[in-house]
């Protein structure tokens, strides 16, 4: 499935290495990723190895499991089999779901954090970690996946529809404006822009239709533990100042917050 990011030619293993026909070659790391990122440095980051310990524990204490299981039906390639892509995979739980539900499924975990594809890779014994920039492109062969995934990260409309099969489908997983909502004042976490939807269907239309949308929300039941954790596992971290710690401590020791995420199912057009 994977292409030379160089020249698009596929890649073979060989000697704990992939390689292509032109030569290319690309080292597997000794914690089971692949480097498939090329070029001058990405302007982008990522997440931290902190973020991903703290997201690794907050899936632990099984929170988001109904949208975890939501993702997974949502992403059961037809008739069973097949290969699914997550892209910004980071540590790998969505992704390991929905190959937890799809027994003859086979799964690709891609980040660009090395902290998230080293975790990616010991996710699930059917996936592969791959280290990539979505928005250089993705390091795969045109029309070899049957399903695509993305849950709260970035997308490349394009990209994605030139690498799914013709029946192939395309699921999105996005907070909705009322996601954590019992937090966001008092911790001040990261806005959900008001117009995502909207933005969203307007990013995919030119390679997309939309097959249907699923609402998944429930109230969790969280500790002041589990606030923390949510802090500092999403772009959040990046804001945290002097005072979260403050703001944590004048939490109640348990408190209901609002999960609320959107499912949506694309095809290609060419396919629709």
């Amino acid at each position: 499935m994977l292409a030379c990011p160089n020249c698009g030619l596929a890649l073979a293993a060989a000697d704990r290495a992939l390689r292509c026909g032109s030569g290319h070659g690309f080292d597997l790391a000794r914690q089971g990723y692949v480097s498939l990122l090329t070029g001058t440095a990405t302007r982008f980051t990522g997440d931290t190895a902190d973020m991903l310990l703290a997201r690794s524990d907050f899936h632990a204490r099984g929170h988001f499991a109904p949208v975890a299981a939501a993702v997974a039906t949502a992403a059961a390639p037809p008739g069973g089999n097949g290969v699914l892509l997550e892209i910004g995979a980071g540590n790998g739980y969505f992704l390991g779901a929905a190959l937890d539900a799809a027994p003859e499924t086979r799964g690709i975990a891609l980040d660009i954090a090395k902290p998230a594809v080293r975790r990616a890779a010991r996710a699930h014994p059917r996936a592969a970690a791959v280290l990539a920039d979505v928005w250089r492109g993705l390091p795969l062969r045109p029309a070899v996946l049957d399903t695509v995934l993305t849950v709260f990260a970035p997308r490349n409309p394009a990209e994605v529809a030139r690498v799914l099969a013709p029946e192939g489908r395309f699921v999105v997983a996005t907070p909705t404006e009322r996601h954590l909502g019992e937090l966001i004042g008092p911790l001040g976490l990261v806005r959900v822009d008001p117009g995502k939807e909207r933005k969203l269907a307007a990013a995919l239309t030119a390679d997309f239709s939309a097959l249907g949308t699923e609402l998944v929300e429930y109230p969790m039941a969280l500790t002041r533990d589990d606030a923390a954790l949510l802090v500092h596992m999403g772009p959040s971290a990046f804001h945290a100042g002097e005072d979260t710690a403050a703001r944590l401590a004048a939490l109640p020791d348990l408190l209901a917050v609002t999960a609320s995420v959107r499912i949506g199912t694309y095809a290609p057009r060419r396919a629709a």
